[in-house]
Order: C-alpha cells, then structure tokens, then sequence
C-alpha cells in the first residue's frame, strides 16, 4: 500500500509498505482523510519534541471501520475516527483516568508511524463512532479536542474573560470551547488576517495584536481592569508563553496547550501575589472527543469553517512546505485518499 515518510526534516518520500493484517484487540481503517496540523508542520521543520526520524506522520484522522477484533459495537463500513494516543492502561497517569498523559504513551504519527497510509491499524479501544458527521468533520475531532480539554482543564466558567494566545487551529478551536463554555473570549496573535478570522468567522468579541505596544493595557480595557482570568497558550512560542504571564488576572489560571522545546521563565513575585495556577494541557480524553462530536450535532461548532486548503494524498509532498508560509493563509490544510 501507499504511504508519505518524512525521512528528514524537510525531507517527504512516498512508499509502497505492507498493508497491515488484523491482530488481537486492533482494528483495521482504511483512511480517507488526513488533517495536517502544527505536530506534522514541526516535525517536518525539524522542531518537534517528542520525535524521531524517518516517521510516517498524521493523526488527524477520518476513515471508514475494515475490520475489528474487540469491537462488538462497531461494524465493518461504518465511518469512524479514533484517539491517536495509545496508552499502557497501568501506569499511575491511566490509573488516575488521564490516558492522555500515558508515561508509556504512543502517539500516532509522532512516536509510532502514523496515518499517511492507505490503511492503519490501531488499538480497537481508541475508536470512536462517526455518529453521521462527514468525513471531513470527523478529520477535525481530534484537532478540537485539544482546544476542548484545555478549556476543561482551566475549569472555565460563565462570564470569565479568557485570552487564548494564538489564532493557529488549535487557538481557534480553544476559542470555541471557551465560548460554548459560556466565557468572554480575547483573541491575541501577531497575524492581522488570522485575527480576523476570529472575529469574522468565529465571532469573537475582542481581537488584540501581539505586536502592540500596550497589549496589557488593551486587556484592561476589555476585562474593565481585571485582566483575564484564565490564559491559554496555544502558540508554543517560548517568547509568547513567557510574555503571557503578565497578562493574567490575581487568581488567574494558565494553561499551556502549545509546545515548545526551551525552559519557561517568569517572575516569582509577580506569579506569587496573583496566587497563579500554572498547568499543561496534553492531548485529550475521550470526555472531549464526544463534547466536540456533541457539539457538532448540535450545531455549535461547524468544523468546515477551518479547512483553507484541500489536496489528494498524491499531492501532500510537493504541496507541504507551502503550508509553513503564513502569507498562504492556511487555517487546515486536509488531505483525501
């Protein structure tokens, strides 16, 4: 079968492999959409944690269910995603209900080959049921989910003034997760056209550039001199999550989404009199897989609003380092077999 090796950085190579064979407890999908996110753009930049090469990436996944062992509840044909991080189920971190944050833990795409393939097995227990979404919404589950556990993990409430730094996906999916949670949502980044985005297509209230010179004044302003009370980092920027501590609220929360490979670094003080919370915010759990899927039935998240770029699996490779240039005005490049 066809699959799209990244050898190297900034080196891609299509293969023909060997389809894989049903094992005990796995499940067979043939896949049918490939979402390309920040994780396949860095670990083809060289700049991922976490990564070794060569590697097959993708985890952004839409497929159709070829076959199941330990899947009584799923059927051949029916159109599924699945949770892309495989957990041990024994370690502290799966005992404590937090498989996201697996010691042991597989991420497809990242620390085992992943789905730029024609076929892909993995563990049955990771499937998730297409519930009717498309193809395409289902190739977004996982990218929102991210947002939506970060969301979570802040224990955002109604009426609070979040700042989400960063209008990538991620960032944007963060956003609506606040929103459907019922906060105030900031929009802080550096890219004018993707801050616009947030406002006109998401609909978000308040849009402040990075680059400003009074960006803390701007979010007194809009919070009436509060400051926000839960700040999310869905950069990864080291300059942007060491900057954004200033930002918060006494008694703010902070949770860093993005990733980066460097040491953080702050004031003692400042971080000590505000009685901060500072938290990571890794992957996500089934709970928000079927929030984002709920939420999409319902209506209040419409996934199609961040695709920008289509392309056939065929065209991943010569198409892919285009999508690194802001100037493309990328939001979700998706890829179709």
């Amino acid at each position: 079968m066809e699959s799209l090796v990244c050898i190297e950085p900034r080196q891609f190579a299509y293969k023909q492999i060997e389809k894989p064979v049903l094992t005990a407890g796995n499940a067979i999908v043939r896949i049918r959409r490939i979402g390309i996110c920040g994780t396949d753009l860095h670990a083809f930049e060289g700049t991922q944690p976490y990564f070794s090469y060569p590697r097959i990436l993708g985890h952004e996944l839409a497929g159709d269910l070829v076959e199941a062992d330990g899947a009584p509840d799923f059927m051949p044909g029916e159109a599924i995603t699945f949770i892309p991080y495989f957990n041990c189920g024994y370690c502290i971190a799966c005992r404590s209900g937090k498989p996201n944050c697996c010691v042991r833990i597989q991420v497809s795409g990242v620390h085992i080959d992943g789905g730029m393939v024609e076929y892909l097995s993995v563990p049955s227990y990771s499937l998730v049921h297409g519930d009717g979404l498309s193809h395409d919404e289902l190739a977004l589950v996982e990218p929102l989910a991210i947002g939506a556990h970060g969301v979570r993990r802040a224990d955002v409430q109604p009426g609070e003034n979040v700042l989400v730094v960063g209008a990538g996906p991620i960032g944007l999916g963060t956003m609506e997760f606040a929103r459907i949670a019922g906060a105030n949502v900031i929009a802080l980044d550096i890219n004018e056209s993707r801050l616009a985005f947030c406002k006109n297509r998401l609909g978000v209230s308040h849009t402040v550039n990075a680059l400003s010179p009074d960006v803390a004044e701007q979010l007194s302003v809009i919070t009436n001199g509060d400051m926000p009370t839960v700040v999310i980092d869905a950069t990864g920027s080291l300059r942007a999550i060491n900057t954004a501590f200033a930002y918060m609220a006494h008694s703010g929360r902070y949770v860093l989404v993005g990733l980066q490979k460097g040491d953080i670094s702050f004031s003692h003080p400042e971080f000590h009199k505000r009685e901060a919370t500072l938290m990571s915010s890794r992957n996500a759990t089934r709970v928000d897989f079927e929030h984002v899927i709920a939420s999409m039935k319902k209506g209040l998240v419409d996934p199609t609003t961040y695709i920008t770029h289509r392309v056939g699996f065929d065209q991943i490779q010569s198409e892919f380092e285009s999508w690194l240039d802001p100037a493309n005005g990328v939001i979700k490049a998706i890829a179709s077999f």
